[in-house]
């Protein structure tokens, strides 16, 4: 073997005995939280009941929006067929940033919205055109990856400030002389499901003239009286808001949208390099993505939230009464359909992981990188989707878990 290839092995050997190591299934079924989900397996395919999906609202499967992409896909084919500033701009694409831009038209003056491939997409490109080398950037330190790789791709003065942490935030925006600031953050932060102070965060933006960009991947569709994500539900009106949101969560479909005022859209159209050097999205995406967009709006879309709203309810509830009173598993403070089990140790979350699988749930077991050293878990997302009854098998199996595998493991 090349000493080039004994190099990544090692580093793949590493990662085995840190309990690091990251490997992939095979779905064989639709994504339908709640339902059966079948899994590839050695020897026969496992059937598994999923709570490892961001299908928020459980609209993957849902009937009328596979019938929405195959009305799309017969309407304008199977491919875009270019950038979107190269003939790749359907009637589909436009129709959806119009929408979108109506949507989040109460909230940010004179709206417009830009259609992007994915939210990694989206976030790279607001933060590599808005960024530069004359520019500040304050990156929450618990910021998705998109975010912090956006901040290195626009070669900014990138400062970290504390979770949640307003008030190192504010010092720091204090001494800071650069005449373009961006304070950027998640609104639901994607491992512990807490939500951004975002009205102290705009206050600080105001304040310090900062652009106060915001990554909503994980409350577009769930927060808000609509589902118009956490702008909505804070209430929140300002020209200085650039906010991404993600299509592939709780709408059910692919792709993200950046929403904010007409001159921050136009500039992107210009100068943001992941927009305009790549292919756009397949036209029948879009046209599905409208269909997403009246299920949650409308009295669906209420239903659906309230089921949810229920079920995150009922698995908090059911876990506060089997947490180890030795605190060697704990339970942030989450709203949201991101539920984290923290349990500390790396070969914990994947035992803990692992007796789950045996009883055929499946939970995803997060580890470092993905969260700060010690803070393994075992992430649990909900679905609209999910029973009552389905909660309860899980709650069942996480008593067995927590009661053993602590022992064990020590």
């Amino acid at each position: 073997m090349p000493r080039l290839l004994e190099r990544l092995q090692d580093e793949i050997t590493a990662l085995d005995a840190q309990s690091l190591r990251r490997r992939r299934q095979i779905a064989e079924t639709a994504c339908a939280p709640g339902q059966s989900l079948t899994l590839a397996g050695a020897s026969a395919p496992r059937t598994m009941l999923g709570f490892s999906s961001n299908d928020y609202l459980g609209l993957a499967a849902h009937p009328a929006l596979a019938a929405a992409l195959a009305e799309g896909a017969a309407r304008y084919g199977t491919g875009s067929g270019g950038s979107h500033l190269i003939l790749g701009h359907s009637r589909a694409h436009a129709e959806l940033e119009e929408r979108l831009a109506g949507w989040m038209a109460p909230f940010i003056p004179e709206a417009q919205s830009l259609f992007f491939c994915t939210g990694y997409m989206a976030n790279l490109a607001v933060l590599s055109a808005l960024g530069g080398a004359e520019a500040a950037i304050f990156s929450e330190s618990l910021n998705h990856a998109s975010l912090i790789d956006g901040a290195r791709l626009a070669k900014a003065r990138v400062e970290r400030y504390p979770h949640c942490g307003v008030a190192a935030l504010d010092a720091q925006l204090g001494a800071c002389d650069a005449p373009v600031k961006l304070i950027v953050s998640d609104a639901v932060f994607s491992m512990d499901g807490n939500i951004a102070p975002v009205a102290e965060l705009l206050a600080l933006a105001e304040r310090h003239d900062a652009w106060l960009v915001l990554d909503d991947a994980h409350g577009f569709g769930v927060l808000g009286a609509t589902g118009r994500g956490v702008l909505q539900a804070m209430g929140l009106r300002s020209e200085r808001l650039v906010l991404v949101g993600t299509l592939g969560k709780a709408a059910g479909v692919s792709g993200a949208f950046v929403a904010a005022h007409r001159t921050v859209i136009d500039y992107l159209v210009q100068r943001a390099r992941p927009y305009i050097f790549t292919t756009a999205a397949p036209p029948a995406i879009a046209h599905a993505l409208l269909a997403s967009l009246a299920l949650i709006e409308g009295e669906e879309g209420d239903l659906r939230r309230a089921r949810l709203q229920a079920r995150i309810a009922q698995l908090r509830r059911g876990l506060e009464a089997i947490l180890p009173a030795d605190g060697s598993a704990w339970l942030p403070d989450s709203p949201t359909a991101i539920q984290p089990l923290v349990v500390g140790d790396n070969a914990r979350a994947m035992q803990a992981m692992a007796q789950l699988d045996a009883r055929g749930l499946r939970v995803g077991a997060i580890r470092p990188p993905t969260v700060p050293a010690g803070t393994a878990r075992l992430r649990i997302t909900l679905s609209a989707s999910h029973s009552e009854a389905d909660v309860a098998r899980l709650l069942d199996a996480l008593g067995d878990a927590l009661a053993r595998p602590w022992k064990e493991a020590a």
